[in-house]
């Protein structure tokens, strides 16, 4: 993979993100692309079930949503580092999803899709009666966990970073799938599931292993999330919106492309940021989003990278 030029194209752009905000100490640069980064992470990740093995996962916010629980919930009632926290997150979500893959994965089609919505549903209704969570109040952290980071300013800085590593992680671990043995049975399963099992694919297992890898890193970047704003509620942490614009930002980009999703992200966080502070498009953020996703699908269904790979064929050969 290291003597791949897309391997250094993805080192390039983590490295824009390391230095740019850092220049002239430019907080809300620093904001946009910790935003960007959060995106980038989760519609990566999303794009393992989605673009990959063919299944649209409406609920990849649980993941983003419980790595936020447990990661603030560590810190908060057990004194965890920021660190441990993150990685119990990560193995934790990353573990319940390899369990339930085995058994929705079952299902196929608008059958899983739906499915997939009723989790995000039962598992917000579940932490809403935990009290051990906080029920529907949710958690709070006091700002002294900031201090081990070096207060409240200094963190700031350093889970912005954290996020870029996530982000990284995930664009490494989508590109590293894609080209792997593993990788090309999850492609095959997204073209013809029963052809590919038929043609020896162990699909239940792949798919399984493919679901639980999709939920490692957006469940870190979850407890980053809500560490960083020192509280996580379930209205928040399990917002169906966030889930579908991970299928908006797919849809943009590209599904099945590395660059696609990441530049996808991207643009969409610029396009959200502008809606929201915008006077007159402020309240028509997701009606936009959704007339977007008709315009892609019934106009440019291969996306932003599609629509690159068919006017600059040798695009394919750089940019995957």
């Amino acid at each position: 993979m290291l003597r791949r030029p897309f391997f250094w194209i993805i080192a390039l752009v983590v490295a824009a993100f390391v230095v740019l905000p850092p220049i002239g100490n430019n907080v809300e640069l620093r904001e946009s692309l910790a935003l960007a980064a959060v995106y980038i992470t989760l519609a990566s990740n999303l794009n393992l079930m989605l673009g990959y093995a063919g299944y649209i996962n409406f609920g990849s916010i649980v993941f983003f949503g419980l790595g936020g629980y447990i990661c603030v919930w560590l810190v908060d009632a057990h004194g965890w580092p920021l660190a441990l926290s993150l990685a119990a997150a990560g193995i934790g979500v990353s573990g319940l999803s390899l369990i339930f893959g085995f058994g929705i994965l079952r299902l196929r089609g608008p059958f899983f899709a739906l499915s997939t919505i009723g989790i995000v549903e039962g598992v917000q209704a579940f932490v809403e009666n935990f009290k051990p969570w906080g029920g529907s109040s949710g958690i709070y952290i006091s700002p002294e966990v900031f201090q081990p980071l070096g207060g409240p300013g200094p963190a700031l800085w350093v889970i912005y970073f954290l996020f870029v590593t996530v982000m990284a992680a995930s664009l490494y671990l989508s590109y590293g799938i894609k080209i792997s043995k593993f990788g090309l049975g999850l492609l095959a399963i997204g073209q013809n599931e029963d052809a590919a099992a038929i043609l020896g694919v162990p699909t239940p297992r792949y798919k399984a292993l493919c679901y639980s890898a999709s939920a490692f890193l957006p469940a870190i970047a979850g407890g980053l999330y809500f560490f960083k704003g020192a509280f996580v509620q379930p209205t928040d942490a399990f917002d169906l919106t966030l889930s579908t614009e991970a299928i908006v930002i797919c849809m943009l980009g590209g599904q099945g492309t590395v660059t696609g999703v990441a530049l996808g992200a991207y643009l969409y966080e610029e396009l959200r940021g502008y809606l929201l502070t915008s006077s007159t498009f402020s309240n028509f953020q997701l009606v936009i989003a959704g007339a977007l996703l008709l315009m892609i699908v019934s106009f440019f269904p291969s996306g932003l990278m599609g629509f690159i790979y068919s006017r600059f064929p040798r695009m394919q050969k750089i940019l995957e």
